[in-house]
């Protein structure tokens, strides 16, 4: 600690006589250290005003990404309309900051031209965005990324734009790239640094991490330093010159431009001390108001707290748990010196999806600490990285995961608390299904792991407000403690801590779908067979909550019920169409249609290619429909040929041409088997040992139409070099001299995940009659949108219980599993073909109720590479339906 921080050695005696405390800046440390002197009962001894900038209340900044997604901004709002400040009497005042401070006359004078005074005044002015100090950076189409409005104008500005580029690729970059590649636009993101997120990974996980974004279609240049933003005639930005840094006298530095007209600067922070250095009060060589471990500043009355201050240790945080922490001390100081904690560093673990990529840091993640050792895994086909620093002993100092992020819950709270691992490290780093499996779950954790870093909540607080204060759910548990109100990234772990201890207090867990039903996926799937309920009315009015809004669903429990209906439509002895009658009430945006939405409101089109064979004559005929409805076409991963570009009333027109030439629905858009993709087998391969083709079709035409929890992937292989790729599938099957090998549980998803050998060398009937048994027991089994790869994750007694349910019948239910599929089997009519035969059907298929035939305006398309291209529309959401 400097001599300019140390300012005092004990806690100072309490606010005394002082009684007015104004807050300079409402974001989200500002409004903490508002709650937790409410939540003290402090503001019945302090007058508490609060001057922000911004015209709204604080809000959820860490999630601002998500209006993007359709979240609205009073959904990130933590004091939507002010009314939490106004119902304790905090005298809020948007849109009117502090500009000059007063320490002798102890007062601050706002925009406005008010002079208010204090007794204690709180800085919490946070940070701005670092812009670098190049030619153009003040141009129309530059941007930065910090407030909602920065948002809604980087939305509006987009809409004219189809490239776009971020200067920053550490965690606000590649935020801000998301934001870029949601709106539809070809998105760049540069980084000065050699790898993304420098502060955050190493060299390994920076490059597993890059891989994964480019595999998005993002484009990466690190060691590029941006030099200056080149304008057009209009003096709006076009682009940008950068100077790409080379590694030696072989490559040379390189200067280069890029095409963008709208720029994104998200290139770091700076702490916003403006006030205070006007004021004299001292900052750090690099910004950010001196404070000590209480934070308080040189003068007694002036605290800072959260981005804008410099802490004891020397470091501005830029995370928004340390300045919770700092809030905090200051509100317990102010209310209640005695029981007040000092600030003196927090943890900077950070978990996050950026981009749909798991990204986790924490603890000493560069092993920086003497002595510590190193356990890595690194899986370059996947792109996962994982890496865990240890001491000799087997502690856990810290550790980075890129690409699968699961093991962050078990591993956080043991890293730097000085306990051991219950496992060795290695066993935390494998992929699941690979091995011996660490202990894990919530009790695993010790009473003293921190589960929310954000509000330092330990599993011991929380489960104290479970068995001393009665929290019995997840919104109980937020309020008793704060945990899960910050970054959301401990939910998960919290609602298990919840689940096993009310389990063993012998409290009944709500493990209900949704508001309307109390029962699980499974449960409703079981109730459905066994008493044989033909429709969702019937079963929400039987078994649906009592006392609540039974006369409609809602998203989650309408298109599960949906699927369950229509995967027992045979036993059921049911229309199976899922447009047919109330069916077509319960679907998503893409089974109303039978197509895939895509970005810019038209629709795809997927024919079913069994195996992937086709003839001459087919292959014309998905020519001569993509050529006359002027549609996209692509040869996809699941041999087959997707069409795009579809407005939604030329799909029965396009439909009609393919049904005629003996095309099926290929049932893209749904819940349920997609392919079954093969190589040539011992028709035609030197290599091959089985025929993978024949059997290929005759599995995909076998469970076509089969209505699942989610999609369904398979494939044949007819030797062991696997060409088809079967391991990756949900059931994939190899050939062998004596037979088949029967793989189930795989996933080549966004977790990847081998699948598990459930049995050897089978016959063909044999082989046949697993698969439909397995099929129906994950189908009666699993959770709503749960793939398999996750459902025998779950799944009581693993692999073992599979086998002995499908292999050896150890439930008694095999028959009942084989009469199901057989039921599908016999009733499976294909969705397209009876559209097209059903007039009342045929009339949802428009984009105007009120002008049938009128064609959407808004979709449009470019061309790229003789082909169309989505034209990006901004702010469309919904489906194109109107009325």
């Amino acid at each position: 600690m400097t001599d300019t921080q140390s300012f005092q050695d004990t806690p100072p005696a309490g606010p005394g006589p002082r009684r007015r405390l104004v807050l300079v800046g409402h974001g989200m440390v500002g409004h903490r250290l508002v709650e937790r002197l409410v939540e003290r009962g402090a503001t019945a001894a302090w007058t508490v005003t609060v001057l922000a900038e911004e015209p709204r209340p604080a809000y959820d900044r860490v999630h601002l990404t998500s209006l993007f997604d359709g979240t609205t901004a009073p959904q990130l709002s933590f004091d939507h309309e002010g009314r939490f400040c106004a119902e304790h009497g905090v005298d809020l005042r948007l849109g009117d900051p502090a500009v000059e401070i007063d320490r002798a006359a102890r007062t601050v004078r706002t925009a406005s031209g008010a002079v208010l005074g204090y007794d204690a005044l709180v800085l919490a002015t946070g940070s701005a965005p670092f812009v670098p100090p190049i030619p153009g950076r003040d141009a129309a189409g530059c941007f930065v990324y910090r407030t909602i409005e920065d948002v809604e104008a980087i939305t509006e500005y987009a809409a004219g734009c189809q490239v776009g580029a971020v200067v920053g690729g550490g965690l606000l970059g590649l935020e801000a790239a998301g934001a870029l590649s949601r709106l539809g636009l070809r998105t760049h993101v540069v980084e000065f640094a050699p790898r993304l997120m420098a502060v955050q990974v190493d060299d390994a996980g920076g490059r597993a991490l890059r891989n994964r974004i480019e595999q998005l279609d993002i484009t990466v240049h690190t060691g590029t330093r941006t030099d200056e933003v080149l304008l057009d005639e209009s003096g709006a930005a076009r682009g940008m010159r950068m100077l790409r840094l080379g590694t030696g006298p072989e490559t040379p530095d390189e200067e280069v431009t890029l095409d963008a007209p709208i720029i994104v600067f998200a290139a770091g922070i700076r702490a916003r001390d403006q006030l205070a250095r006007d004021c004299g009060l001292p900052v750090g060589a690099r910004g950010g108001v001196v404070v000590d471990e209480w934070c308080r500043t040189e003068d007694p009355d002036i605290y800072a707290v959260g981005e804008c201050a410099q802490a004891v240790d020397g470091r501005v945080y830029g995370l928004v748990a340390p300045g919770y922490r700092m809030a905090e001390t200051v509100a317990d100081l102010l209310a209640a010196p005695d029981q007040a904690e000092a600030f003196t560093g927090a943890d900077t673990s950070t978990k996050l999806k950026l981009l749909g990529v798991d990204v986790a840091s924490f603890g000493d993640a560069f092993a920086a600490t003497p002595g510590a050792h190193t356990a890595v895994f690194h899986d370059t086909s996947a792109n996962v990285f994982k890496k865990l620093v240890i001491t000799g002993e087997g502690h856990l100092l810290g550790g980075i995961l890129v690409g699968d992020a699961d093991a962050y819950d078990q591993l956080r709270p043991y890293s730097g608390a000085g306990l051991p691992l219950p496992a060795p490290a290695e066993r935390y780093l494998l992929p699941a299904g690979s091995g011996d499996a660490p202990p894990s779950g919530p009790d695993a954790l010790p009473d003293s792991a921190n589960i929310c870093s954000c509000h330092n909540v330990a599993k011991g607080r929380i489960r104290a407000a479970i068995l001393d204060q009665g929290a019995t759910d997840l919104a109980a548990i937020k309020s008793c403690t704060k945990a899960g109100t910050g970054c959301g990234s401990c939910v998960p772990l919290l609602t298990k801590i919840l689940e096993g201890e009310l389990t063993a207090a012998g409290i009944e867990v709500d493990h209900g779908i949704c508001p309307h039903f109390a029962h699980t996926r499974a449960e409703l799937a079981e109730i459905v067979l066994a008493k044989r309920i033909p429709t969702f009315a019937r079963l929400l009015r039987e078994h649906g909550r009592p006392g609540g809004d039974l006369r409609d669903g809602c998203e989650v429990c309408k298109p599960a019920v949906a699927s369950i209906l229509a995967s027992y439509a045979g036993l059921l002895g049911t229309e199976a169409h899922v447009l047919a009658g109330e069916q077509a009430s319960l679907q998503d945006t893409n089974d109303h249609f039978l197509a895939n939405l895509q970005k810019n409101g038209s629709y795809s089109v997927v024919p079913r290619i069994p195996g992937g064979e086709i003839t001459a004559a087919s292959l014309i005929v998905i020519g001569e429909v993509a050529r006359d409805f002027g549609l996209y076409t692509k040869i996809t991963g699941g041999q087959r040929i997707d069409l795009f570009g579809a407005r939604v009333e030329q799909l029965p027109l396009i439909w009609r041409r393919l049904v005629d030439a003996g095309f099926e629905s290929g049932h893209a858009y749904g819940k349920s088997l997609r392919t079954v993709k093969s190589c040539v087998g011992s028709a035609w391969c030197r290599y091959g040992v089985q025929d993978s083709s024949s059997l290929a079709v005759e599995l995909e035409l076998r469970y076509r139409g089969l209505r699942s929890p989610h999609k369904l992937k398979s494939a044949v292989s007819g030797c062991a070099r696997e060409c088809a790729e079967a391991q990756s599938k949900d059931f994939g099957i190899i050939a062998t001299e004596l037979g088949w090998n029967l793989y189930v549980g795989g996933n080549g998803g966004y977790r990847p995940r081998h699948a598990d050998l459930l049995a050897e060398n089978l016959d063909r009937d044999r082989l046949i009659q697993v698969i439909d048994r397995f099929l129906m027991f994950y189908v009666r089994t699993a959770d709503r949108l749960e793939r398999t790869a996750p459902w025998l994750e779950r799944l009581d007694g693993g692999l073992d219980h599979l086998r002995a349910v499908v292999l050896e019948d150890s439930l008694g239910i095999a028959a009942d599993l084989e009469a199901a599929m057989a039921a599908h089997i016999t009733s499976y009519r294909d969705e397209w073909a009876a559209v097209l035969g059903d007039p009342e059907k045929l009339s949802r298929f428009v984009s105007f109720v009120n002008a049938p035939e009128a064609p959407d305006p808004s979709i449009a398309f470019e061309v790229e590479r003789e082909q169309i291209k989505p034209l990006m529309q901004i702010g469309r959401r919904e489906e194109p339906v109107h009325s």
